[in-house]
């Protein structure tokens, strides 16, 4: 059964006004859609994406596609594509992420102290102004990089997981920030990716 999932009001597109509809307000109401879905479009942004991808991560249900359609334009290929297995990025908690997340200093800070590593590679050791980490889609599945504020482009290290450990750092996921200062985070690719539809 193919399922709409609509995050904040948002109007469904008139492709799509034919299937059930869902109004999603908190990630419990998720849970009796998705284990009866085999397809769920997903009217919302990368926040509400990834919670429907975390709740699939943790209820084991993997093989039910995922079609973004945020807006009118994307809903019939959502409704109509093709899936194909993605990596799912995830961090410690079980969370996905499907955009950008930074890890930023804390209030009061103008600077991270720690050290962020990408698979094998620094990224900083010592202090950097915020880290920059996005889901890329295609394997290794994700890359990050110090974001100095200076003109030029900074290097993107490209990997399966990134790690910071800090004195303190605040972390935004698909521009949600997390209620309190972290001094570990872990951004990784999941042992089996995610059914995207496009």
């Amino acid at each position: 059964m193919t399922v709409v999932l609509r995050f904040d009001d948002r109007r469904a597109p008139r492709s799509l006004r034919d299937l059930p509809l869902v109004d999603v307000a908190a990630p419990a109401d998720l849970d009796p859609v998705i284990s009866s879905a085999s397809r769920v479009l997903v009217l919302g942004g990368d926040a509400e994406l990834a919670m429907v991808l975390s709740r699939l991560l943790r209820q084991d249900l993997l093989d039910v596609e995922v079609a973004p359609a945020p807006n009118a334009r994307l809903a019939r290929r959502a409704r109509d594509g093709e899936s194909k297995r993605v990596p799912l990025i995830r961090d410690e908690t079980g969370r996905a992420l499907v955009g950008t997340a930074f890890w930023l200093p804390p209030d009061g800070s103008a600077l991270i102290e720690g050290e962020a590593i990408v698979d094998d590679t620094v990224l900083f050791d010592g202090h950097a102004r915020s880290v920059r980490v996005q889901a890329t889609g295609q394997l290794p599945g994700l890359r990050a990089q110090v974001v100095s504020g200076r003109l030029g482009s900074p290097r993107w290290v490209t990997g399966r997981a990134a790690q910071l450990g800090t004195t303190g750092a605040i972390v935004v996921r698909d521009g949600k920030p997390v209620a309190n200062p972290v001094k570990r985070s872990t951004f990784y690719r999941n042992t089996r990716g995610w059914l995207r539809v496009s």
